[in-house]
């Protein structure tokens, strides 16, 4: 079973950031301030170092009569150094002095010598529980070959830097609680105006869609969220007013049948009437009922194109062929109003669904007949209007639909004015399935209108030649 994780919250996402970024930094620099102060114990060390190893060296260096002579000279050559210890032996390891109890003579022996004081030579060693720092030297006299090993007892360095770490990192961890803490609270503060947002979004409801957004009033990080929101909500407010249109033309388009067939059959059945009268009822019922049959199956028609469940058949056609076919079957009708066809532009080629292209072109055809004057003519062309587009235009000559009505032509059950519908047969969705077939073929649908003609054009994609 899959078990969802929300994802954190921008507060913790921050201060997760914030807590690796302090961390980080508050250890490099307590690295860095150890380092600094066991390289400032290093310097000194060796300063003391290298001053008693000349100092030993500068007595052994010296002429003496006696081996106590030699002894009582060494004893006194270091004054005033602290936890500072010295061994002189031969080269044989044979001790000559040494300034303590303490035996450094495996040290002597073991470890690196060099002549004079090399600050490289410098080691730590470790005997039992003590730890020195320690430089072995060797020192070759007329009468003698020295090796000189020089300690200092590290134990008061050591238990400082275990304090000092320990003080460090308390107050390092009592730090990055500290300025978490101080970003938690600044977060908090940084995202009331997200919360602004949010309480202002709760307000705008159905009955209050007109409700925008002040991209002013808000940081400028939040300023695009602020504006594509605004644009959501156009967006939205247009759909629902279209929706809403909708919802009142469709109820409206559907009471007039309906009333019709309820009116009839209560007037039909008010009395006895002929077998002829019934007949003539009957038959006014189902034309009101196919109006209806067709209307319902425009509608669910639309809701798969919209949808994306219809998918086209692209196929190359020719423009000249289907417009000709589609004349001879509206040659009837376009004869018994007065009406004739004309063809023009080049026969071309493009692609689209032969069925789709065949409904869409007969619908233009029938609107353009339905508001032709008599003994007009209606004319289709074919014309080239980009490198790889295709425009189909039906024209006819008549009134000028008004600019204001123009952009709501292909909306479901939209018609211009009340006079154009008292001359329309249609349900009023003849224009919107033209633009849906249009567009699941990747085309597009555009009107123009003057005094003296409409145009419809559909453009669609262009097949070239190989």
């Amino acid at each position: 079973m899959r078990v969802s994780t929300r994802p954190l919250s921008l507060t913790m996402r921050v201060l997760l950031f914030v807590a690796i970024t302090i961390i980080g930094c508050f250890t490099f620099v307590a690295s860095l301030i150890n380092s600094s102060i066991e390289h400032h114990f290093l310097q000194q060390d060796s300063g003391e170092l290298q001053v008693i190893t000349q100092s030993v060296e500068s007595v052994l260096s010296q002429p003496f009569q006696s081996q106590k002579q030699l002894e009582n000279a060494l004893s006194i050559a270091v004054v005033g150094h602290h936890g500072v210890y010295y061994q002189v032996n031969t080269l044989e390891g044979e001790l000559v002095y040494q300034s303590s109890h303490n035996d450094f003579t495996e040290l002597a022996m073991r470890a690196k010598a060099s002549q004079g004081f090399k600050k490289e030579n410098i080691i730590t060693w470790h005997t039992g529980s003590k730890a020195y720092r320690a430089l072995v030297s060797e020192l070759e006299t007329s009468k003698q070959h020295y090796k000189i090993a020089v300690a200092i007892d590290m134990s008061f360095h050591l238990r400082f830097l275990t304090q000092f770490k320990q003080s460090l990192w308390v107050i390092m961890l009592g730090s990055a609680v500290l300025v978490l803490l101080v970003a938690w609270i600044a977060i908090h503060q940084g995202l009331n105006p997200l919360r602004g947002l949010t309480q202002k979004m709760l307000d705008i409801q159905t009955n209050k869609m007109d409700v925008r957004l002040d991209h002013n009033n808000v940081p400028v990080e939040l300023e695009n969220m602020v504006q594509s929101f605004n644009v959501m909500l156009d967006r939205l407010q247009s759909e629902f007013i279209r929706l809403s249109n909708f919802s009142s033309d469709i109820a409206h388009e559907l009471r007039t049948p309906l009333t019709n067939i309820i009116t009839q059959t209560q007037v039909g059945l008010s009395k006895s009437r002929a077998v002829v009268d019934y007949q003539e009822l009957l038959f006014s019922n189902l034309e009101e009922l196919e109006r209806l049959t067709k209307m319902v199956n425009d509608m669910l028609w639309l809701a798969k194109t919209q949808n994306g469940l219809i998918k086209p058949k692209q196929q190359i056609l020719h423009s000249h062929d289907e417009i000709a076919s589609l004349f001879d079957y509206f040659d009837a009708l376009a004869e018994e109003v007065g009406i004739c066809f004309k063809t023009e532009g080049e026969n071309l080629r493009f692609y689209c669904d032969q069925l789709h292209f065949r409904q869409l072109l007969s619908n233009l055809l029938s609107n353009a007949i339905r508001y032709t004057p008599k003994g007009a003519s209606i004319s289709v062309k074919s014309e080239i209007v980009s490198a790889d587009t295709v425009c189909i235009s039906v024209v006819n000559p008549g009134e000028k639909i008004p600019a204001e009505h123009l952009p709501y032509l292909f909306d479901r059950f939209y018609r211009p004015d009340k006079s154009r519908q008292k001359h329309s047969d249609g349900v009023g969705l003849g224009l919107a399935i033209v633009k849906a077939l249009a567009e699941a073929n990747d085309g597009a649908i555009k009107v123009y209108s003057d005094e003296h003609e409409t145009c419809f054009s559909v453009c669609l994609k262009l097949a070239k030649l190989t």
